[in-house]
């Protein structure tokens, strides 16, 4: 039984190009419409992938923001982007939403996943480390570190967002809080 898959060897120097190491990343705290309100400061970590979608601007942007696409580590369009998030708690981003499927795995600390169920309420599931949550295109969302303890710790949660250049939106409420804020330009109708 021979294999059917096509397989090529690739050279310890395209092997390296290939690995990120943690202490290496350059993170980036802007670049995102929310990226100045007090309750979403966060640090985002792009390690591979994450292109800047075509026609982005306003609302919709790349996942990691138009900042931290440019700095992917692994810079790589194999239908994935991987990337983390390092937070104080109660810091995180406000609502949004994909067009694409994101999945959120916390690596310390405790995190809340929020969405917006059928009845245009939010609902959270609280995630340790290890845990998985995994949401579908289209479901409003965000998450939240809520880590009991030093206000001042940070936690880490790492996310993967399936394709190459994916999509994010901040929902119309967000954009509305952050116009009323000063933060963002009010958006036209």
């Amino acid at each position: 039984m021979g294999e059917t898959l096509p397989r090529s060897g690739l050279s310890r120097a395209d092997m390296l190009k290939r690995v990120a190491r943690f202490a290496d990343l350059q993170g980036s705290d802007g670049g995102l419409p929310d990226s100045r309100h007090p309750s979403a400061e966060r640090r985002l970590f792009n390690v591979i992938g994450f292109q800047p979608p075509a026609n982005s601007g306003g609302a919709i942007t790349s996942p990691v923001g138009d900042v931290a696409a440019r700095l992917a580590a692994i810079k790589i369009s194999e239908g994935f982007n991987l990337g983390y998030c390092r937070a104080k708690p109660g810091r995180g981003p406000m609502m949004h939403n994909h067009d694409t499927n994101e999945t959120f795995i916390p690596m310390t600390g405790t995190w809340r996943c929020s969405w917006e169920n059928e009845k245009g309420e939010v609902d959270y599931v609280d995630v340790g480390p290890l845990d998985v949550v995994s949401f579908p295109p289209g479901v409003a969302r965000r998450f939240e570190n809520v880590t009991p303890g030093d206000p001042e710790a940070e936690s880490v949660l790492m996310f993967v967002i399936a394709g190459n250049g994916p999509r994010a939106e901040f929902t119309t409420e967000v954009m509305n809080e952050l116009a009323d804020a000063g933060l963002v330009e009010r958006q036209r109708a």
